[in-house]
């Protein structure tokens, strides 16, 4: 996989802590934290999976910019309308394609999980 650097877009961060741990946040094109992606990701601290989340969270926040939905706005619909655009099963109207040339995501990550 070719790594890049993001400019002028949505990114994951990566932050060494001092204990040698690694953790993941979300900053945007100037470098200033994504609060609300910041705060929900604190929440998976230490876990295997707070990686996964902040670039599934990252490809949802820029679709969200792409859409010209305010993170504060959005209602649920939103949210289903993106699930059906990576892969999950919906019925209703999806909109302009996302993720051109990739792969849909699988089942399994467009289920929602019961809280831990």
């Amino acid at each position: 996989m070719a790594r890049h650097v993001v400019v002028g877009d949505l990114r994951v961060q990566r932050i060494e802590r001092k204990d040698g741990q690694r953790s993941w946040t979300i900053v945007w094109p100037e470098g200033t934290l994504h609060i609300e992606a910041d705060r929900f990701l604190r929440e998976h601290e230490g876990s295997g999976t707070q990686k996964t989340y902040a670039y599934y969270l990252v490809d949802y926040l820029r679709w969200l910019e792409r859409e010209c939905l305010a993170f504060d706005t959005v209602q649920l619909r939103d949210l289903e309308r993106y699930m059906g655009i990576v892969g999950a099963e919906v019925r209703m109207p999806l909109g302009e394609p996302w993720r051109v040339g990739k792969r849909p995501y699988g089942h399994s990550h467009c289920r929602p999980r019961p809280p831990a």
